[in-house]
């Protein structure tokens, strides 16, 4: 079988793997479509802590079912899937909270094992998801989208709330269709108007560059002079890190996505006179995934507008080492690896 394997940073090739059979309570998969996620990014350009070379990427999967192990129940040859792609360990702390998207022992599909950006994959029954109704494209796009949307839940957005994202990545751009759909009011922030344009299509009531406009001044005038009530941060920048908590109204709450690469310094009075509340997030849950189904089967993502290139296969390896050279040109990267619904597009 085919598939993409970053040798090292900087390297990416195709290369031969052993065909595989599903052992018992597995599911043998065809892959369709897999995105390109920012950590394989961050794995190709040698920035991953999490990251050991060889490796295979792929988490944000479309796939059919090909073959079922012994006693795999519930699922059908020609199913159409997508992959719930982390593990948990059961018996650490956020386990035991019930919270097990980010368990201390996690090992996400492409990062710390083996990925799905290959021909076959097998992988455990209990991992697989419906999608009713969607295309290869749309399953492919509910792992990333539900990052964001898993900020949204931390950051409890209720309707009539004003909620502030600053980025509109593929990441951001699913926490502005979540707290949209929520029924919030969100406000986009970002520095090139075509992914704000996006994120209107995604829901979004008003939409900020920050590279022409104050964002301070700008949010105060469109809070009234509070503040949102909540301030969502996937960009991974030491200054957005700060214009969360500096800009954020006063009880309101702060929710991190990004990864600043540098330390961060904070005006830490915010803290305690807004007494806002701070909170990570990282990776999703079920329910998560359930909500981004839901969202994509009543049409409120564009997908066609988020999915700026797709490409094969054999034309994978270059697409990577493009979007490192020019990432402000790409949202999303999809490689087709067999039909789907979606194929001729």
């Amino acid at each position: 079988m085919k598939a993409l394997q970053i040798t090292e940073p900087g390297q990416v090739r195709l290369t031969g793997v052993p065909e595989i059979t599903p052992a018992s309570g597995e599911v043998l998969l065809q892959i369709r479509t897999v995105g390109y996620c920012g950590t394989d990014l961050s794995t190709f350009r040698g920035r991953n802590p999490l990251v050991t070379y060889p490796r295979i990427p792929g988490h944000e999967v479309a796939a059919v079912v090909a073959a079922l192990g012994e006693g795999v129940d519930g699922w059908a040859i020609g199913d159409e899937v997508l992959v719930f792609p982390y593990t948990e360990c059961g018996v650490c702390s956020s386990c035991l909270a019930g919270r097990p998207n980010c368990c201390k022992h996690n090992q996400t599909l492409g990062v710390q094992r083996e990925g799905l950006l290959t021909e076959y994959a097998a992988v455990p029954a209990g991992k697989l998801l419906r999608g009713d109704g969607l295309s290869s494209r749309e399953l492919a796009l509910v792992e990333p989208l539900t990052v964001g949307a898993h900020a949204v839940a931390r950051g409890q957005v209720a309707a009539g709330e004003t909620v502030a994202v600053f980025g509109c990545g593929a990441i951001g751009l699913g926490a502005v269709a979540a707290a949209a759909f929520a029924g919030a009011r969100v406000i986009a922030i970002d520095i090139d108007d075509r992914k704000l344009a996006i994120a209107r299509a995604c829901g979004a009531a008003e939409c900020v560059n920050s590279q022409n406009t104050d964002v301070a001044n700008a949010l105060a005038e469109l809070t009234e002079g509070h503040g949102p009530a909540v301030v969502i941060e996937a960009v991974g920048l030491p200054a957005t890190f700060r214009a969360a908590v500096d800009l954020v109204a006063f009880a309101g709450r702060v929710v991190y996505i990004g990864y600043a690469s540098q330390p961060v310094e904070y005006e830490t009075k915010w803290f305690v006179m807004k007494e806002i509340d701070i909170r990570g997030s990282r990776n999703a849950l079920k329910a998560d995934f359930e909500r981004v189904i839901a969202m994509l089967q009543q049409g409120r993502v564009p997908t066609d507008q988020i999915v700026t290139q797709e490409v094969s296969l054999e034309e994978a390896p270059d697409a990577l080492r493009q979007w490192s050279d020019r990432p402000g040109d790409v949202t999303k990267v999809h490689v087709r690896l067999s039909g789907g619904r979606d194929a001729a597009i």
